[in-house]
């Protein structure tokens, strides 16, 4: 990282956000974020916080906000949080028009509006970075309930195997590629050290908060039918419980990114468990 930069994150409140906002702080920078309510953000008092929305840029109230949230502002790190690219095309044009370099969040899977976006990134006449992580470790908290209740995970597909990444570590690359030279246009896949199946998770969930925590399999059927009936819509369902039955037979391979980006090796997703204890932990 070389010198300091004005930079905006959009996406601040999210799991990730808020850690490229730490990391950011961290290293000095002004940072300035998009909040929907800047009153229940609940962001460092050091971020400038500029109320918008990212879900309405077509409205030219929000536009102004974007743009006001842009003033002054070098490098900009986009998550957008919504399963369409509708509305990247006037947030691209306002970008460009203040900053000099963006950093997206896509995801490994490259979906169809994932792919629309890093199309439009890399024609936006912007320094550009793409970051393309592949399983998060937060991901286990959908397990948090039922660990707590009954120290048990009933879910299809033990035997799929990824490479949990700690999202600290997607932050520092972030910040890295937002603050330093030499990543642009670059495609990093974060990963974290160590492929393990969910089983496996599980099993170290336990052992960090001392209560063993045992894999009851499910069968993909009765897990589909209870998603639907938690309001999951029948295609996101189907396409989470596809791609947990390719990690079964093509289980996903760590990567050296984070430290080859930021010289630090990736945290190991017992030390993300350890960091989120509590949540797995009864009252």
């Amino acid at each position: 990282m070389t010198r300091r930069r004005r930079t905006l994150v959009l996406g601040a409140t999210g799991t990730v956000g808020r850690q490229v906002v730490a990391r950011l702080l961290e290293t000095g920078a002004e940072v300035r974020a998009l909040a929907r309510d800047p009153g229940t953000a609940g962001l460092p008092d050091d971020v400038q916080v500029v109320r918008g929305d990212l879900g309405d840029l077509g409205d030219p109230g929000d536009l102004g906000a974007l743009r006001a949230s842009l003033d002054g502002v070098e490098a900009v790190f986009l998550l957008w949080p919504f399963a369409t690219a509708e509305g990247v095309p006037p947030l691209l044009d306002a970008v460009a028009e203040h900053a000099r370099r963006v950093v997206y969040l896509s995801s490994a899977a490259v979906r169809e509006h994932e792919r629309h976006i890093e199309r439009m990134i890399e024609r936006s006449g912007l320094e550009w970075t793409v970051l393309r992580p592949h399983a998060f470790a937060a991901n286990a908290l959908r397990w948090a309930g039922q660990i707590r209740a009954e120290a048990v995970v009933r879910e299809p597909y033990g035997a799929a195997a990824m490479p949990p990444l700690h999202e600290r570590d997607l932050a520092a690359v972030a910040v890295h590629a937002l603050l330093g030279d030499g990543h642009d246009g670059a495609t990093y896949e974060p990963t974290g050290p160590e492929t393990l199946t969910q089983a496996e998770q599980v099993r170290v969930i336990g052992e960090v908060t001392g209560r063993p925590v045992r894999w009851e399999e499910v069968s993909p059927r009765d897990a589909r039918r209870r998603m639907l009936d938690l309001g999951w819509p029948p295609p996101v369902a189907d396409g989470v419980l596809a791609a947990q039955a390719a990690l079964v037979t093509e289980p996903r391979a760590a990567t050296a990114t984070v430290e080859e980006i930021t010289g630090t090796p990736a945290r190991t997703f017992r030390t993300w468990v350890t960091d989120h204890a509590d949540a797995f932990t009864p009252p």
